[in-house]
């Protein structure tokens, strides 16, 4: 929290419109829109990972209302991820036909998005389905150049693996 404290008074945490409303295809068939992007300043990066999240929330199926609610409310959530060693952006995206939330992380560090997403896993616990949390790590690949071009990110893993932006 201390982190985030300091990046929010140095003005280092932003919210770009670049990338709204961007479709990304996964290789399990599903799209999914990004609805927001947060960036916090960094120097560099010396080791690229990118981290995927996935998780449904409980109860929620198709009920657009509650989506709409859980996407302006997860708002409320910045603080808890920017502060995190390491973090250096993500894209929030809507659910997939599978009602499946992704979020799709740039990382300083293997160890430090580990880290992160065995952090997230307690607080998504109270609001998802629990079987459906899931992560991936891709290391020595930066979130853009994944998506610039898919074929960089390793084979398998169709529910992370993006294959097609618009």
């Amino acid at each position: 929290m201390v982190a985030t404290i300091r990046l929010l008074a140095h003005n280092k945490i932003h919210q770009p419109p670049g990338n709204l409303h961007r479709r990304i295809s996964f290789a399990d068939g599903t799209v999914a829109r990004v609805y927001r992007e947060t960036v916090v300043d960094v120097e560099s990066v010396v080791e690229p990972v990118t981290l995927i999240v996935g998780f449904r929330l409980r109860g929620v199926g198709g009920n657009k209302i509650a989506h709409t609610v859980f996407r302006l409310e997860s708002l409320l959530n910045t603080p808890l991820f920017v502060g995190f060693k390491g973090f250096v952006s993500k894209l929030w995206m809507a659910h997939d036909n599978n009602n499946l939330y992704r979020g799709v992380y740039d990382w300083d560090g293997y160890d430090n998005a580990d880290a992160y997403a065995r952090a997230l896993w307690w607080p998504l616990m109270v609001v998802s389905e629990r079987a459906s949390i899931k992560y991936q790590i891709i290391p020595g690949v930066g979130r853009d150049s994944m998506l610039a071009d898919p074929d960089v990110s390793p084979d398998g893993g169709q529910w992370w693996r993006p294959v097609h932006v618009e």
